[in-house]
């Protein structure tokens, strides 16, 4: 058993239902060991049926799923380690037959490796709830998405929200990047880590998420966990993220 990949996969899954709790439409469940999370953004896996064990229990993964199908949102099955055929046609019984890997990354504290200098993460700065609009508009440029697809995801108190840490880097007072933190008991979790396009390729990601890091150690975690995209695994690696564990995605076409 791979305690490492446990430890990060329960401290993402206490992430999700918190973001289910303070997002203005979130909406969780459980039943046995799946889960049902829903922020209603237009992002499918922010809107899941999931699993927290390595062996999915199927009939109330089914249960969830149908749950979650109801909610109108774009959304997702998700399950630990590599599905086998059985969930494969749970999720195609649920219209769901785009399949995709998820990368688990995690790194100890003393293994990260920081190359930012204080002075360039100076335009990276916490903000809270009363600049939400202004975050999510930074974070959907990020992210190139279209306009509305985060939808109240950010809004409400969640800026505000302990254990949640919301960060904007500016230039000209100009938003020019996002990130967020979310921590559990010795474990921060690293997400919204986006760069608008003008910016990028000047280390303005590194810088974000190094920053989101240092706050996390100095509030006590001793790891940290992230999802990443195949074009970011290469910016975490060289931070001293390793992979810990592959989850299966499943999405309509």
């Amino acid at each position: 058993m791979d305690t490492t990949a446990d430890r990060m996969a329960a401290a993402y899954f206490d992430a999700i239902e918190l973001l289910c709790e303070v997002t203005p439409m979130g909406w969780y469940a459980e039943r046995g060991t799946a889960r049902a999370a829903v922020t209603h953004a237009g992002v499918a896996t922010l809107n899941a049926a999931y699993d927290t064990a390595p062996e999915p229990d199927r009939e109330s993964l089914d249960e969830m799923a149908t749950e979650v199908g109801r909610q109108g949102a774009p959304w997702s099955i998700m399950v630990r380690g590599e599905a086998g055929d059985e969930v494969a046609g749970l999720a195609a019984g649920h219209g769901l037959v785009e399949r995709s890997d998820l990368w688990l990354l995690a790194c100890a504290a003393g293994d990260m490796v920081f190359r930012t200098g204080a002075a360039e993460r100076k335009p990276v700065r916490q903000v809270g709830a009363a600049e939400s609009d202004l975050y999510t508009d930074a974070l959907t440029q990020g992210f190139e998405a279209p306009e509305g697809v985060f939808g109240s995801l950010m809004g409400g108190g969640v800026l505000d929200a302990d254990p949640i840490t919301g960060y904007l880097a500016e230039e000209s007072g100009r938003p020019t990047g996002t990130g967020l933190g979310i921590r559990s008991p010795g474990v921060v979790g690293v997400f919204n880590i986006a760069v608008v396009p003008a910016a990028r390729s000047c280390g303005l990601g590194r810088a974000i998420t190094e920053t989101v890091l240092l706050d996390g150690i100095a509030a006590g975690a001793d790891a940290a966990y992230l999802h990443t995209s195949a074009m970011g695994r290469p910016l975490y690696e060289s931070m001293g993220f390793r992979p810990v564990e592959k989850w299966t995605v499943f999405e309509a076409r």
